[in-house]
């Protein structure tokens, strides 16, 4: 590659020629800084494998062996499970369900990148040489971006999950990767403290195929400088390494970007911004870091502590070894006689465990102390050095004991004549020691889990969310419109009503139509918008979403059962007591439900009964609350009701009765009053005409 400058997206632009040589300096200068503690790794792994000396090593007490297998289960024996909890365990259903989400991709995840081995190899590192560290990538497939391009001709998606500018609609599969880096791979900044660390860094041995894919102009620059082929500093080294090319892989949080450099390449072979936005900008956790003092970061391996002691006990066990080879029978006959020897060898027949030494002299053999025809060679001193190197072994090896805090507990060890107290006690506090190591390598866990859950928060798709986890959520649009087509449904049946009325026809009920039971269940679920909104908001999330993982050591099943049972008793003792209270005061109901849930919530044997309770709770709380109907009234009531119908029935009816009389009676004398009238007037029209008559 062509010393040229490279243009971030921001704006800013560097020249790969300084930039390299700027990282290879940077490289050596750490790779100095950690030169001691490499080296005594790298012996004190030779130690463990028993690979100093093939013969030695028959003679050698594998006390670093023994110490390591005891403290592996004791420190990690399981693989941690994802808890992703509300943080104030309110009752929010957009977070209970984002929180859902995320646990249920963070299982998937756990299980697809294999954790638990990257936990056990992290968890060896840790234990023989203070430090283990994973690396996290986010991975993505693609479909090609047009019909006429060929799928290799497409993007491709760099090893941190840089989509080249693909649209999301493009993805078909996302991933966490968790890559295991070797302790000798992973380099940082020289600090006191993890937070003082301006870069990372780590070796990846890539392949001619991986390298030429991912850098299609490297191959020029490794040519030209001749770079990459280090292939290691033993025979293992080499024959893992051998075809492949070192590449740095380095995240500078000072400068914001990442760099790839090939291993003594002076030109960096790419500058780019960060492609995952972290919320601490390194894509791995904090170390499991061993002993540390508060001068710098480099580790001290627990083996140093006790490696006089350990050097000691391979002598003892050297000298106990040859001591031993020393215990064989060893006989003395007198050579030479033609009449004695024969017969003395036939006799002992002399096998691989006897040692029969002919005497040529022995006239002047038995003159020194030898009076009989066979003489033997006392072994009872040979015993007594061995019985007292024994004992001094055994004590250097209660001396590392003490040094690492191995108990007798932990190491399954144990008398008959001790107490169940006295055992209790040391199961209490003989593992006192190690309890640090545990919470670290909990911690490392937990970090692990956090950042792939981060990961998953910003980078996955709702598509993938859902199809992970097998919960199906709907969509904004999917809800705007089973609205749409309620409030369709309910103007249809209010212009049906008024079409009745003005046809003189009688209104149909008034009864609002009712959501098939599918689309209730829908509108009572959050949408996959809204929890995807909650999950891409770093600030929101952190208060409302906590994700932690759940214990990493073997659980004591008797201590697991027994806070279960706490759990049922505590919920029944207390249902039993709020029974009898909400008979006589229902308005205390909503109360004694928060109660119960408080109490729940502190149980982790509770949690997966949380969701229950809370939906029972509310039901319970607005039946207490709810106007209860009243009383059916009794058959004494029934028949006094009839009754008293009937009496304002047959009232009614004699109201009706009289009235109808009275109306008669006022249309009768309306009718009298009009023929009265009728007939004043016809007497008066016939007074009129009498005078006139008569004039």
């Amino acid at each position: 590659m062509d010393d040229e400058a490279t243009t971030l997206p921001g704006g800013e632009q560097y020249d790969l020629a300084k930039v390299g040589a700027h990282w290879q300096q940077e490289i050596e200068r750490a790779q100095r800084y950690f030169k001691s503690w490499v080296d005594r790794c790298t012996k004190i792994e030779k130690i463990y494998l028993q690979q100093n000396d093939q013969q030695s090593a028959k003679r050698r007490f594998p006390m670093l062996w023994a110490n390591i297998s005891v403290l592996q289960p004791a420190v990690y024996a399981r693989v941690p499970q994802p808890v992703v909890e509300r943080r104030f365990k309110d009752s929010q259903p957009v977070a209970r369900m984002a929180s859902e989400l995320v646990e249920r991709n963070l299982a998937f995840t756990a299980d697809d990148a294999d954790l638990d081995s990257l936990m056990r190899a992290v968890r060896d590192d840790f234990l023989l040489c203070a430090r283990g560290t994973v690396w996290l990538r986010y991975e993505a497939d693609f479909e090609p971006l047009d019909i006429g391009v060929e799928p290799s001709n497409a993007p491709a998606l760099d090893m941190q999950g840089d989509n080249g500018g693909l649209t999301p609609e493009q993805i078909t599969d996302e991933r966490v990767c968790m890559d295991y880096v070797h302790w000798s791979d992973f380099l940082h900044s020289p600090a006191r403290r993890w937070k003082d660390v301006t870069w990372v860094a780590r070796r990846v041995p890539m392949t001619d195929e991986e390298f030429d894919k991912r850098f299609p102009e490297g191959r020029a620059s490794l040519a030209a400088n001749g770079a990459g082929s280090n292939h290691g500093t033993n025979q293992t080294e080499r024959a893992q390494n051998e075809g492949k090319t070192n590449v740095w892989e380095i995240w500078c949080k000072t400068e914001d970007y990442t760099v790839w450099i090939a291993d003594g390449c002076p030109t960096a072979l790419e500058v780019s911004e960060p492609p995952l936005k972290l919320k601490g900008f390194w894509p791995c956790p904090r170390p499991a870091f061993g002993t540390l003092s508060t001068s710098s970061l480099i580790p001290v391996p627990d083996y140093v502590y006790y490696q006089g002691q350990c050097d000691e006990i391979d002598l003892l066990t050297k000298r106990i070894n040859k001591l031993t080879d020393q215990l064989r029978l060893k006989i003395f006959y007198p050579s030479g006689d033609g009449s004695v020897s024969p017969a003395i060898e036939k006799a002992m027949r002399p096998e691989n465990d006897t040692v029969m030494v002919p005497i040529p002299e022995w006239s002047a053999f038995t003159d020194k102390g030898g009076s009989n025809a066979i003489v033997t060679l006392p072994i009872d001193d040979v015993q007594k050095v061995i019985v007292a190197c024994i004992e001094a072994r055994k004590q250097l090896i209660e001396d590392v004991y003490q040094i690492t805090g191995i108990s007798d507990i932990v190491r399954g060890d144990t008398q008959a004549s001790e107490t169940a107290t006295a055992q209790r006690i040391k199961s209490q506090w003989g593992s006192i020691r190690i309890r640090d190591r545990q919470s670290e390598l909990a911690r490392f866990a937990r970090d692990i889990v956090a950042l792939a859950g981060e990961i998953i928060c910003d980078q996955f798709q709702p598509e993938t969310l859902m199809l992970v986890s097998g919960i199906q959520l709907p969509t904004m649009q999917q809800k705007q419109m089973a609205q749409m087509q309620m409030q369709q449904a309910q103007m249809g049946a209010q212009q049906a009503a008024m079409r009745a009325q003005q046809m003189g026809q009688p209104a149909p009920p008034a009864q609002p139509p009712q959501m098939p039971p599918e689309v209730q269940k829908m509108m009572e679920q959050p949408t996959i918008d809204e929890v995807t909104q909650l999950l891409r908001n770093d600030s929101i999330r952190g208060f409302r979403i906590d994700i932690e993982t759940d214990s990493t050591i073997e659980p004591d099943e008797d201590a697991e059962k027994q806070r279960r049972m706490e759990f049922v008793q505590m919920v029944g003792g207390f249902m039993q007591q709020a029974g009898a209270i909400a008979q006589q005061t229902p308005m205390l109901v909503p109360v004694m439900v928060e109660t119960l849930l408080f109490a729940a919530r502190g149980f982790r044997a509770g949690r997966q009964l949380e969701n229950t309770l809370e939906q029972v709770g509310a039901q319970l709380a607005q039946t207490a609350t709810a106007p209860k109907p009243p009383p059916e009234p009794t058959p004494e009531q029934m028949i006094d009701l009839k009754t008293t119908q009937v009496k304002a029935q047959a009232e009614a009816m004699k109201a009706q009765t009289g009235l109808a009389q009275a109306q008669i009676e006022q249309r009768t004398t309306i009718e009298q009053a009009r023929s009265d009238m009728a007939a004043r007037a016809m007497e008066q029209a016939r007074n009129q005409q009498q005078p006139g008559a008569m004039q």
